[in-house]
C-alpha cells in the first residue's frame, strides 16, 4: 500500500513527475522501518536521521509529514515493513540542485514475516569497494547500484548477502546492514568514517544493549582477515533486526550458538517489543 499527500491507497501506483531527481538522478533518500501492531519500532530515531539526513542534502523535510505517513501505515497491518521517500522533487536538466527544491514525499507498506528476524546469513566478499570518501556512504540516498551488483554477485557464489570492504582495506558492512565482530568480551563494529550508515539497530546495540550483556563495545577499524578471527559476527538492520553470520566466504562462524550472540538476540527482541508495545514472542 501507498503513503502520498495524506491518503493511503492500495497498491503501490501513482502519478510522479518523470523529471523528480529521484528517479533520474538518485538525488533522494530512503528509510526502513519495521512495524508492529501499529507502531513503528524506534520511530523517534528514525524520523531523527532521515530529517538530519536531508539537511545534510540541501532536502526540506518535515518531521511531522514523515512522522504521519508511518503512523498512517503502520495501522494498515500486524507486522509490516515501511519504507519512507524523500526525494528533492522535479528540477531541470543538469546536476546543479534547483535553488527553491520542491521534494517528493511517499511511503510504502509490504508484509514482513517473523522469519526475516534473526534469521541467520552467510555473507560473500565481494570486490565492489564502498567509497568512503563519499559523504553519501554515511547516508541511505537512493543510489544502490554498487549493492544492487554485489547482491547479483553473492547470490550467484551461494551466499545470502555481500560484505564490503571500504577504499582503504577495512571492513565496512553489508548489502543492507551493519556489522559487528566478537572478540572474547569486546564487541567492535566499523565506525562511520569506514564509509559506514549510522543504523538505528545499530546504535541499539552499540550504545544501549551491549554492555547489558556484559560486552565491552567500541568502534574500530578492522582489515578483513582481522574480521575474519572474530569468534563471532553478526548484522543489524531494521527488519532482520540482528541476523547471526554463519560464513563468510570460506570462514566458518557459530551464530547464534556463541553465548554473547544469544544474548544479544534476546535483549534486542525484548527492546523491541517494548518500543513497539507488544508481547516478546511477536517480535520473533
Amino acid at each position: 500500500m501507498l503513503w502520498r499527500d495524506g491518503a493511503i491507497t492500495p497498491g503501490t501506483t501513482a502519478p510522479l513527475d518523470h523529471t523528480d531527481r529521484g528517479l533520474t538522478l538518485g538525488d533522494g533518500l530512503f528509510d526502513t522501518a519495521l512495524a508492529l501492531s501499529g507502531r513503528v519500532a524506534f520511530a523517534d530515531a528514525h524520523i531523527a536521521r532521515l530529517v538530519a539526513s536531508a539537511e545534510s542534502l540541501g532536502i526540506p523535510a518535515e518531521p511531522e509529514r514523515i512522522r504521519a505517513a508511518m503512523r498512517a501505515l503502520a495501522a494498515q497491518g500486524e507486522r509490516l515493513a515501511i519504507r519512507t521517500t524523500l526525494t528533492r522533487g522535479s528540477g531541470p536538466r543538469g546536476l546543479k540542485p534547483p535553488e527553491d527544491p520542491r521534494p517528493t514525499l511517499f511511503a510504502t507498506a509490504a508484509p514482513s514475516t517473523r522469519a526475516v528476524a534473526f534469521a541467520p546469513l552467510r555473507l560473500w566478499p565481494t570486490a565492489i569497494a564502498r567509497n568512503d570518501t563519499s559523504p553519501a556512504s554515511r547516508l541511505k540516498t537512493l543510489g544502490y547500484g554498487d549493492a544492487v551488483l554485489a547482491a547479483r554477485e553473492a547470490a550467484s557464489a551461494g551466499f545470502d548477502e555481500a560484505l564490503f570492504c571500504n577504499t582503504r582495506g577495512h571492513v565496512a558492512c553489508a548489502g543492507t546492514g551493519n556489522l559487528f565482530a566478537l572478540f572474547g568480551t569486546t564487541l567492535v563494529t566499523p565506525p562511520l568514517d569506514d564509509g559506514v550508515l549510522a543504523g538505528i539497530v545499530r546504535a541499539e546495540i552499540l550504545f544501549e544493549l551491549a554492555a547489558g550483556c556484559g560486552l565491552r563495545a567500541e568502534e574500530r577499524s578492522l582489515s578483513l582477515s582481522e574480521f575474519l578471527g572474530a569468534d563471532a559476527v553478526f548484522l543489524t538492520n531494521s527488519l532482520r533486526l540482528l541476523a547471526p553470520v554463519t560464513a563468510i566466504g570460506d570462514t566458518a562462524f557459530p551464530g547464534a550458538g556463541h553465548p554473547a550472540v544469544a544474548n544479544l538476540m534476546a535483549a534486542l527482541r525484548a527492546r523491541v517489543a517494548r518500543s513497539c508495545g507488544v508481547a516478546a514472542d511477536l517480535v520473533a
